[in-house]
Formats: structure tokens, sequence, C-alpha cells
């Protein structure tokens, strides 16, 4: 690999532009997660009903889930056509664009009418708008990640790449506050009347929000860089699979991130319909609770995404992974008591805790995988592409899974173990030799020296958890 070195680069990035990067990394990844968590928020407890009826409960969420699969199966395809983009002109132009793709289909959907008034013509429609939230999400993640992580100074790569993560967080506690807020003032028949559809076209204002800081935002010193150098890649994809060391990291990385999507789509996405639907219990504790977890993952995300600037990603990311997988029994056992107050303990701990110990680090982890003229597809095709099975398609087989076990998580607990063991072998095979090296790529590997880290002992206040103030003296936010 010849990769483009970002360093020089980085004395000529202001405070200003650091603190414009930051917000519009953030709140352009809040919106964007918003929309797309919503739909999948919505699959189990209106979709289901309103457009995919059945005298089965359960088939009806069946097959909204697999509308949210959908959504999934169109994110590689964003993925590749805004990598590509990002890649030959610009990681700002692409992000742009994504998000008014994103917040047409979202708001479309608020106003779509239901099976009940024009039949079979409204699950297509929503599958195609979904498909549409689906191609726009694929190019954004790259791209607002690339932004955070080329603009970040050395030796703060973790942290900087970990603030569009916490837009995941910001979007899904949007998500389930506007859901829980509209259920909580309304009656369940108006909520299901109409109430539902407020959530959706909320998404206008904070599109328009999220446009008018991300229009501010100069493009990357490093590929800024590359086009100084002319150095730009003509096909970005082509060139990914010529070179064995890059397509190694794609696989490996597509099989990492398995875990993670599994993860997230298991707490975040089918617990909810797990609980209401399943256990019978109150929607309200199942929303309030994923709401907890997603307002703590808020500070856990970028206190991991220092951690990953401090000790190697792959390490860290892999203890991550098993945590999760040892945690899914007795996660599953206490939140079939019913109890309030330990379900959403419970999932404050996998969800807002545990969880960002994959998610912080993954996004400099990713990004060290690929040089910087094909960076936005490699990124790209690894996350999407894997989202497919890793993200899309879980909530689905979990429930299969537990319709085939007569509504216990026996054969959910062996699918999830099964899964971390694959990712992390995957993310531990990863060498620090195929990684890139104009990005601070692994604290721990050997020759790589860095002020901030090289010091003999290493301190993790409390504060730390959050990147206000962790980035104090960098962005006096």
């Amino acid at each position: 690999m010849t990769p483009t070195s970002i360093s020089s680069d980085e004395a000529a990035v202001s405070k200003s532009e650091l603190r414009t990067v930051v917000a519009a990394s953030i709140i352009g990844t809040t919106v964007e997660w918003y929309d797309f968590f919503l739909f999948g928020i919505a699959a189990g407890i209106v979709f289901n009903k309103l457009f995919f009826p059945s005298d089965d409960p359960l088939i009806g969420t069946l097959l909204a889930f697999a509308t949210f699969a959908v959504g999934f199966a169109a994110r590689p395809i964003g993925g590749l056509i805004f990598g590509h983009i990002g890649d030959r002109v610009g990681r700002k132009k692409t992000l742009v664009a994504t998000m008014l793709i994103m917040g047409a289909a979202t708001a479309s959907m608020g106003l779509l009418p239901t099976y009940g008034s024009v039949g079979t013509t409204a699950p297509i429609l929503l599958i195609l708008l979904r498909i549409a939230q689906g191609v726009a999400i694929g190019g954004e993640w790259g791209g607002a990640v690339l932004m955070a992580v080329e603009y970040a100074p050395s030796g703060r790569r973790g942290l900087y790449g970990s603030l569009p993560q916490v837009g995941l967080a910001l979007g899904l506690l949007l998500g389930t506050g506007v859901f829980a807020g509209l259920s909580a003032v309304m009656t369940d028949a108006a909520f299901l009347a109409w109430g539902w559809r407020v959530a959706f076209l909320f998404s206008i204002a904070l599109v328009a929000v999220g446009l008018f800081i991300r229009l501010k935002v100069m493009e990357t010193p490093a590929f800024r860089k590359l086009e100084q150098n002319e150095a730009t890649s003509v096909v970005p994809v082509k060139e990914l699979f010529q070179k064995r060391a890059l397509r190694r990291n794609i696989f490996l990385g597509m099989g990492s991130r398995w875990a993670e999507g599994v993860a997230f789509n298991t707490w975040a996405v089918f617990s909810i319909a797990y609980g209401a639907g399943t256990l019978g219990l109150d929607k309200q504790t199942m929303l309030l609770s994923v709401m907890a977890a997603a307002a703590t993952m808020i500070f856990f995300i970028p206190f991991f995404g220092r951690l990953a600037d401090r000790f190697d990603r792959r390490r860290l990311y892999t203890t991550g992974v098993m945590l999760l997988a040892l945690l899914t029994y007795p996660a599953f056992l206490l939140i079939g008591t019913g109890n309030p107050i330990v379900i959403g303990a419970t999932l404050v701990v996998v969800l807002g805790v545990v969880y960002p110990c994959l998610y912080g680090p993954q996004s400099s982890f990713y990004a060290g995988l690929f040089p910087t003229q094909v960076r936005y597809t490699g990124i790209s095709f690894v996350y999407q592409v894997s989202g497919v099975f890793a993200s899309g398609l879980t909530p689905l087989i979990l429930a299969y899974l537990l319709r085939l076990a007569d509504n216990g998580f026996g054969l959910i607990l062996t699918y999830v173990v099964a899964v971390s063991v694959i990712s992390a072998v995957c993310s531990s095979s990863i060498r620090r030799q195929d990684m890139a090296g104009d990005l601070d790529v692994d604290a721990a590997t050997p020759g790589w020296t860095d002020p901030a880290v090289s010091r003999p002992h290493v301190r993790f206040p409390a504060t730390e958890a959050s990147f206000r103030v962790l980035e104090r003296r960098h962005l006096h936010l």
C-alpha cells in the first residue's frame, strides 16, 4: 500500500473547522439513524398492523421485519455508489446527497396510505421508500466517519472517529423517545390512526438542521491532498479487489462486523417486539428501557473511542464481541422477569455499556483497513455488505428462531454465540502490517509513537465518557 499521508495537513485545520466537522458528523448521523431506525421500531408495533395485517400477529411481524431487512439489502448499493463518488469527487458532496435522499424517503413514509385504504399498493410503496432509505444510509455512514477520522489530530483518530457513532445512539434515543412520547399522550387507537406519522414527518425539521451545518464543512485534508497530487482512484472498487491485502481486510472486516450488527439489532430492535409481543409486556416499558440504554451509549461510545487511541483496536473490539456473547443468556432471562427496573438495567448494561466497546472503536478500526484513495469505498463495502446479514436479517432470523423454539430463546442464544465466535476470530486475524499507514492505526503497533499516549501512567477519569469533556482542550466545546 502507498497511502497518502494526512499528517502534514493537520496544522492547517483550525479549531473552528474541527468544531464544525464534529457538529456536522454528529448531527448528520443522528438524523440519518433516526430516520433509519424509526422504521425498525415501527415495524414491530405499527407496520405489522397497518401494512401487513394477518390473523397471526407473528406473521405480520415477520413480514414487517422482512421489509426492515430490505433496507439493509439496499445499503451495499448505496455504499458502492456513494463510496465511488466519495473517493472520486470528495466526501462532502456525497454526504449532502445522502441526507436529502434519506429525509425525503422518511417524510414520505409519514404520508403513505395504509393497507386498509389502498390494499397491496401500500406495502409496495413502503418497500420502495425503505429501499431509498437503505441507499442513503449506505453512503452516509462511511462518509461521516471519514470526515471525522481524516480531520482528526494525530493520536485522536479513535476518539474523533467515535463521534459520528454517537449519532446512532442519539438517533435511536430520538426515535424511541418520539414514539414513547406519542404513545403516552394519546390512545392506542389514535396512535395507530395518525400519531405514528408525526414521528416520520418530524424528519423534515431534522434534515433542515443537518443540511445547514453540513454545508459549512470543507473537504477533508486527506482528500484535498489526493486532489492536489492527482492521485484519486479511477475505479476504487477495482483497486480494492486487485490487492491481496485489501481483499483480505474486506472479508475479515465483514466477518468482524457480524457480531456488532447482531448485537445492536437484538437489543435495540428485536427486544422491543419480543417484550411487547411474545412476553406481553407493556410497550412503554420496552421503549423506555431502550431509550435509557441509548442515553447511556452516548457517553460510552466516545469513552471506548478514546481507549482505541491507547490500546490495540482489534483486541478492544474482540473483547466487546465476547462480552456480548457471554451476556446474552442472562440478559434474556432478566428480560423474562417482566420487572421494568430489571429490564431497563439489563438493556443499559448490554446495549448502553458493553455494545459501545465494539461500536466506539469500529470506525477508526475499519478506516485503518484501507488507504485514502479507496477508503470511502472500502469502509462502505465492509460495513454495508456485511450489514445485510449482520443487521438486516437479524430481527427476521431471531423471530423465526423464536417461533421454532415455541417462544423459547435457546436457538437465539446458539445463533448469537456462534456469530460472536466467528467475529472474534475475524477481528483477531486482521494483521497490523495490512493496516493503512496514513492513519494512527494502532497505538500498540511497534514503532508507532505519539506524545499523547506514550506517558508512563495511563489515566481514565470518569468524565472521559463524555466527548465534550474529552475534547475540551481541542474544541473548547
